[in-house]
């Protein structure tokens, strides 16, 4: 199992949605991909993707600068 980092801060929608569904086709069944972003629409979006999906969503965090989702394939 590995970690998959995908960095989409100061991008905008749809750029983030659509990197996230590359790392998850990519990932091996038991990856973590974790997201880093700073648009809010996509914060909200991502994880109503991975729940469609049927993926596990893990954490949402937030620091001042940006977001980082954790999703669990």
């Amino acid at each position: 199992m590995s970690i998959i980092k995908v960095n989409c801060i100061n991008e905008t929608c749809p750029v983030p949605l659509v990197e996230t569904r590359k790392a998850l086709r990519k990932a091996a069944e038991g990856d973590t991909i974790e997201v880093q972003g700073t648009h809010s629409s996509s914060k909200k979006e991502i994880p109503m993707a991975v729940e469609s999906m049927g993926y596990e969503l893990k954490s949402i965090e937030e620091n001042d600068d940006y977001w980082t989702i954790k999703i669990q394939k």
